[in-house]
């Protein structure tokens, strides 16, 4: 996929109006944003990765058009499970409503610095060490082993990512206060300069991000080696996760096997690129089988999957509320 520095250009200056506009004009009031607004916006971001998707298609082909599609359908369903983290945050560190739009706005700011770091690193290694995919594979197999045993452990132990060494180590050197002081991150108060807890949620959040980042870029690259569009779904699979964290409240504890199903595919991924590194060492051809699995594949087993997670999860959060109100 030839991408000239132009369209590079061009791409970056639009996403980046369109991040600007999404949180320094909608978002610069803080304020819990009405299901409406939040609908509108999920409804526009995601007609325009829709519609991005399939201008790669018009320029390019089907084949970057389904690695763009399987990319940002990975990549939405990572920050998905990324908002589970976030809600426990809000919640552990007591967040008014109002003020959460603002920590949202800067943990997504966060996050796409991290993920533009770690995309220019994973480019740099994949052009000059094609063993580093067998790196990435083995690291997202451990990452989809660890997320599944995440799963089945009780629910008061997600409250320990909250409290990371980062976090543990701040509240202990720096000196705070204990109220909010609406979105501001330091106070002078008696002639010292304290921390609200508006710092800590963005230490939290920033610290989150980073962990999320390291797991994300890694799954992308197996499904495509293209810079341009690993970039651009990332992008977009940032873009409304402020307005989907008010928009599902609820339904994010409804999603109850979305972590199972994020494991299978971050499985899948972490094979599909231990099998591409074979074939670039020509591994697979001397014990007799064809290494690389084609991109389609890849994307229908990512919307099966998917598909799958989200009616079984609903159909078990159903069968409990029903048991639950039979029981009441």
């Amino acid at each position: 996929m030839h991408v000239t520095t132009e369209v590079w250009l061009i791409t970056i200056a639009v996403m980046t109006v369109v991040l600007a506009v999404d949180i320094f004009v909608i978002g610069r009031r803080p304020h819990e944003p009405s299901m409406k607004e939040a609908g509108i916006a999920i409804g526009v971001f995601s007609g325009l990765a829709i519609l991005f998707g399939l201008g790669v298609w018009y320029v390019s082909g089907p084949r970057f058009a389904a690695e763009f599609f399987a990319g940002w359908l990975t990549e939405y369903s990572l920050s998905i499970d990324n908002l589970f983290i976030f809600v426990i945050i809000m919640a552990n560190l007591r967040v008014p409503r109002k003020l959460q739009q603002f920590a949202l706005m800067v943990g997504i700011v966060l996050a796409l610095i991290f993920r533009g770091i770690f995309i220019a690193l994973g480019a740099a290694a994949i052009e000059r060490f094609s063993w580093i995919f067998f790196v990435f594979g083995g690291f997202l197999i451990w990452t989809a082993a660890k997320l599944y045993l995440d799963y089945r452990r009780p629910e008061h132990d997600e409250a320990e990512k909250v409290e990371n060494a980062v976090m543990r180590w701040i509240k202990r050197v720096v000196p705070s206060t204990p109220e909010f002081h609406g979105t501001k991150l330091t106070i002078r108060e008696a002639g010292k300069r304290l921390v609200t807890p508006m710092f800590f949620v963005i230490v939290a959040l920033g610290s989150t991000d980073l962990l999320f980042a390291l797991d994300s870029i890694p799954a992308i690259y197996g499904l495509t080696q293209e810079p341009f569009l690993v970039f651009t779904a990332n992008v977009f699979a940032l873009m409304g996760l402020r307005q989907l964290y008010f928009l599902i409240g609820g339904l994010l504890q409804r999603l109850v096997y979305l972590s199972v199903g994020l494991s299978i595919i971050l499985a899948f991924i972490g094979v599909k690129l231990v099998l591409h590194a074979m074939h670039e060492y020509h591994l697979d051809e001397q014990l007799g089988f064809n290494g690389e699995i084609p991109i389609w594949v890849s994307l229908t087993f990512i919307l099966v999957t998917l598909t799958v997670t989200t009616i079984a999860s609903l159909l078990k959060s159903r069968r409990d509320e029903l048991r639950a109100a039979h029981e009441a």
